[in-house]
């Protein structure tokens, strides 16, 4: 099982609502389906994620791992179980939000 941490939590709360805002439904909708599969990729490899988002080396962080799933980079813990803890649209500037 792969848990959902409070910080992704606010991540995908702040992305439900911009895309509710922007009338986007098959967006959020996009994102909570790119979300299970993280969960279950993760769940059943964790140590088969990246060690950081291929446009962003400095993320590299031991005991982190990244995987990107749709149009989505998701970090997450190598902790068991493994703990997502953010979620990020590919385009975002990664860096200046961490």
């Amino acid at each position: 099982m792969t848990l959902v941490g409070p910080k992704a939590l606010a991540d995908l709360d702040g992305l439900l609502k911009h895309y509710e805002k922007l009338r986007r439904p098959e967006a959020s909708r996009n994102l909570l389906a790119a979300l299970e599969r993280a969960k279950t990729r993760i769940a059943e490899a964790p140590e088969a994620g990246l060690p950081a988002p291929r446009p962003y080396p400095d993320l590299k962080r031991a005991g982190r791992r990244w995987i990107k799933e749709g149009s989505y980079w998701m970090s997450y813990s190598l902790t068991d179980p493994p703990v997502i803890s953010g979620v990020f649209y590919v385009t975002a500037n990664i860096p200046k939000r961490l």
